[in-house]
């Protein structure tokens, strides 16, 4: 009797463990990397869909159609941006490099360099979860 309650103690502390490291990856997911990655939309009725693969699209009037593409890197808090496709302003051509802030479905930015002032533009407004 005694052992088949230590047998039922370990199954009950192994579905608790399993289930506490369950937790813990879904916490993960949203740091880091993947706490850029969404769809977003800012004031300007830009929309960026910023994807885990490491790219990004940008619908600069939120009608559908993709009008630029790139990629980027993050790295702790700070957010590297480089155009890849798609239209091309003038001093776009560099990267772009911006400490970012995630508060639930709010992301914002603030400025470490860019040259290219569409990028800054857009890229220093609010950004909300588009759903």
């Amino acid at each position: 009797m005694h052992s088949m309650n230590k047998q039922r103690s370990i199954r009950f502390l192994l579905a608790g463990t399993f289930i506490t490291l369950l937790a813990g990856c879904a916490a993960l997911e949203n740091m880091g990397q993947p706490g850029v990655v969404g769809t977003w939309t800012n004031q300007l009725g830009t929309v960026w869909m910023i994807k885990a693969d490491g790219t990004f699209d940008v619908d600069l009037s939120g009608h559908g159609k993709r009008e630029a593409w790139g990629t980027y890197t993050v790295q702790g808090d700070t957010m590297t941006l480089q155009r890849v496709g798609g239209i091309k302003p003038k001093g776009c051509d560099g990267k772009g490099v911006y400490k970012f802030k995630r508060d639930g479905d709010n992301l914002s930015f603030t400025l470490v360099s860019d040259k290219c002032r569409l990028r800054k533009k857009n890229a220093l407004m609010a950004w909300h979860k588009k759903q």
